[in-house]
């Protein structure tokens, strides 16, 4: 099944200074854009292994185990998948949540996207992670480096986040 992926963003952030500045300038504009484009393959820029979900949510104080070299990952068409390489990973969280949804490595078994073992990113409500690895790719090992945790930060209340995994087969 051919898998097409464009990742585009941008971002542009206007300075505008409370009174004239020496260079005469009204405002500064700082902006970036990404644009990446995966071909449908298993090769250097090629991906055709996706598995996303919307609104998952995880209980206060728990995690959220993803095995992308077991069998309980499938796709919006009821197909498993199993990942061999791993070129993205977005995670958004809701605004709405309380705690952070924290994007980690576990120490034992996990996916070396991150430098260390039990390294991760905090995405605070509302807020993004996204990473990209579009050459060959992170490997994925079955059980011994194929596992993602998503974990809720704190007690008290229940988190949701949507996340995209993007890579390749073989």
């Amino acid at each position: 099944m051919p898998l097409n992926t464009r990742i585009t963003s941008t971002l542009t952030a206007d300075l505008t200074p409370s009174a004239n500045t020496t260079s005469g300038s009204t405002t500064h504009t700082a902006s970036s854009s990404y644009t990446l484009t995966l071909t449908t393959g298993t090769a250097t820029g090629q991906a055709d292994k996706e598995w996303s979900a919307a609104g998952r949510s995880i209980a206060a104080s728990s995690t959220d185990s993803l095995d992308l070299a077991g069998s309980a990952l499938t796709d919006a068409f009821g197909a498993s998948v199993t990942f061999v390489k791993l070129k993205v990973i977005r995670v958004q969280a809701a605004a709405t949540n309380t705690n952070n949804v924290n994007v980690t490595r576990p120490a034992t078994n996990g996916v070396p996207w991150a430098l260390a073992a039990g390294d991760g990113i905090p995405v605070g409500p509302g807020g993004y992670f996204e990473w990209v690895f579009p050459g060959a790719g992170i490997t994925v090992t079955a059980a011994t480096g194929d596992l993602i945790d998503i974990v809720n930060s704190g007690a008290g209340s229940a988190v949701v986040y949507d996340i995209v995994l993007i890579g390749t087969s073989a």
